[in-house]
């Protein structure tokens, strides 16, 4: 058991105090340049191998180097003739739609887990569902699984669990959160019998309230025994007397592994952000913030710290390092790939730590070294209100790709207005999308492709073609080589599904309903195929992750009322289960930062339900998850108590 507040051996805890020292002086030189490194033990790394059969996604990343580039028959030649082989209706709501994460194929079985952590087997060949396992157990996501050993393996909302891979039997599952502000979010990662998954500082109520800490866990994959934990954070959060103020660090997806026994780890930001109105700037916790924002090298069999490279010290804008890290190989030489929410790319050594390059992609609008002013203790220099691109769910939010030497990037362009230190909003429906190649040797740009609208698909590589999705529900297929987009299909609905190819099949998911009409279900593409996605009937997903009390930022008419005593009090737990993850509510005492200020609005009965029933802007429609009574009720509830004011407060939000 390694990791903060537990004694690590010989060198390593030299090397800890030399990298705290590295980075403190990194700050007072403004950050320095592309070459910033820390003191680091060399040890060898072979090539990164654990890829997928012909015909499998067998990893949540396609490989244990999650670098999302498979062998497959669907190439330039063959996309035009992609159809439709199956669907399977997606029946969960998550706060980021019903469905987030890559399936796994394997044995010419669909591994899939939608956002209310439930699981299904589906054949490969027909779409049919050979078993489901049911958790109900809402996440944002991104969820998903891992399978070896003749299991599969995943998350709950406070757990983890392996289920027989044949039957979907319980096997084991345990808690893993330490209390009701914390959260499991990611696919764990899997390898040699064990299995890796960490806990996140929030979950579908809010995020980052205090005391919630990431802790990554190894667990003995036959049993569930933890066999060692790396504290991402210390247990005080750096303020002992600020601790139910703090919190941060964590894992939203899973390490890549080497073949000499290592594994790299990403973990996200630290929290309040930018802070409280008594602790500004994160004053509650002050200094660096360790590991927060930093790419950590473990010993993946002891979880002892090989090294670690901090990028964004001190964070304020929610901007994490939260990716799932890229092993990749070029002119001899291993490099680490890394990105995230900050809207920058960074390749390291993976044998020493070294910073190879880094490179911004997307807008960015000069705010980048508000972290070291406020480090600093300028807060003088720092205003709000401020528009900060990237925004909270800006910058690189899905996962690179990578082949033959280029490193494909989706970047989203998205801004956060920062009204107060606990005050934001982020209006879904006015991003952008861009698709960015970089060298990987030196991280100059090959080419850039634009889209209307935000790019949340991922990256995927086969052959001469890159797939993703965006927001607006459409998947796209580019050349490889130019950015060209050779192949588009409409989704059913709205997408933030990524892409997993196997062999001759391409599977993704209309994950994202947006109104009226639109149904939710993973769709099968298969070359050859002649169907059509299925139509028909409201399929639905949780409020947004960002944008208003309908999705984007909206008016809303004067009002109030409300029901009888029964509905405001049935409303209220419709609410507290649906809705909190994305609104700031006092009476539920709710903290999202996602949709608007339910404080600040006086909505009526009827605005309430129209919008919760058929959705709004970029908010999905509620119809086909709750039933008549459920939507009275919730509409009666936040009719009856909004405009109250004085919000549960605190930056938080339910993103990485």
């Amino acid at each position: 058991m390694v990791g903060w507040g537990d004694r690590l051996q010989g060198g390593t805890s030299r090397l800890i105090a030399a990298g705290a020292l590295v980075a403190a002086l990194l700050f007072a030189a403004g950050c320095g340049g592309d070459d910033d490194s820390t003191a680091s033990r060399t040890v060898f790394v072979a090539g990164p191998t654990g890829g997928s059969a012909a015909g499998e996604w067998a990893h949540p990343n396609g490989d244990l180097a999650n670098t999302r580039n498979v062998q497959g028959e669907i190439d330039v030649a063959t996309v035009s003739r992609l159809g439709v082989a199956w669907t399977v209706p997606i029946t969960a709501a998550g706060t980021f739609g019903g469905y987030a994460s890559t399936p796994i194929v394997v044995d010419r079985t669909v591994y899939a887990q939608d956002l209310d952590s439930n699981v299904q087997a589906i054949d490969l060949e027909s779409g049919e569902v050979k078993w489901t396992r049911r958790f109900d157990s809402p996440t944002v996501g991104p969820n998903g699984l891992a399978v070896g050993d003749g299991r599969v393996y995943g998350g709950t909302a406070d757990g983890a669990f392996a289920l027989d891979q044949a039957t979907g039997e319980e096997i084991w599952r345990l808690r893993l959160t330490r209390n009701d502000r914390e959260g499991v979010d990611m696919a764990p990662g899997f390898k040699d019998g064990i299995v890796y998954i960490s806990t996140v500082p929030g979950n579908v109520s809010g995020f980052y309230r205090g005391d919630g800490v990431g802790i990554l866990y190894a667990l003995d994959a036959e049993t569930g025994r933890r066999l060692w934990r790396f504290k991402t954070v210390p247990e005080d959060l750096w303020s002992p007397e600020h601790r139910d103020i703090n919190s941060g660090g964590g894992l939203w997806h899973p390490p890549a592994f080497d073949d000499a026994g290592a594994m790299y780890v990403a973990v996200a930001n630290p929290g309040p952000w930018p802070g409280t109105e008594r602790f500004p700037w994160g004053q509650s916790r002050p200094g660096p913030n360790l590991f927060t924002n930093s790419l950590v090298k473990l010993d993946a069999t002891s979880g002892e710290v090989e090294w670690y490279q901090q990028v964004l010290p001190h964070g304020l804008y929610d901007w994490d390092l939260h990716l799932p890290p890229v092993l990749t190989e070029e002119d001899g030489r291993t490099f680490v790939l890394a990105s995230g929410k900050l809207g920058q790319v960074f390749a390291f050594d993976a044998g020493n730590g070294d910073m190879l390059w880094r490179r911004s992609v997307g807008i960015h609008n000069g705010h980048d070294r508000d972290n070291q002013l406020a480090l600093a203790g300028r807060y003088e220099r720092l205003e709000l209100p401020a528009t900060v691109y990237p925004g909270v769910l800006g910058g690189v939010e899905t996962q690179m790709a990578v082949q033959k030497g280029v490193v494909y990037v989706p970047v989203v362009d998205l801004p956060t207005r920062f009204e107060t230190q606990e005050r934001h909003r982020t209006d879904l429906t006015g991003g952008r999308g861009q698709l960015v190649a970089l060298a990987v040797d030196n991280g100059d740009v090959e080419w850039t492709q634009r889209f209307p609208t935000p790019v949340y698909g991922a990256a995927t590589v086969v052959n001469s073609l890159l797939f993703t999705t965006t927001f607006d529900g459409t998947l796209h297929a580019l050349d490889v080589d130019t950015g060209e987009v050779v192949w588009q299909e409409r989704l059913p609905a709205g997408t933030n599904a990524t892409v997993a190819i196997a062999g001759d099949t391409l599977i993704t998911a209309a994950s994202y309903p947006q109104g009226r009409g639109q149904r939710a279900q993973i769709v099968a593409y298969r070359i050859g195929a002649t169907g059509r996605p299925a139509e028909g009937g409201e399929q639905t997903a949780k409020a947004p992750e960002q944008g208003g009390a309908g999705g984007g930022e909206q008016e809303t008419a004067p009002g109030g009322g409300g029901g009888g005593a029964a509905d405001v009090a049935a409303g209220r737990e419709v609410f507290t289960t649906n809705c909190a993850g994305c609104h700031t509510l006092a009476d539920a005492n709710a903290s999202g930062t996602v949709g608007p200020n339910l404080d600040d609005l006086r909505p009526d009965e009827a605005t309430v339900e129209t919008t919760v029933t058929e959705g709004r802007g970029a908010m999905p429609a509620f119809g086909g998850r709750l039933d008549d009574a459920e939507i009275a009720s919730v509409a009666a509830y936040v009719a009856a108590v909004a405009g109250g004011g004085g919000g549960a407060g605190g930056g938080a939000g339910g993103t990485p």
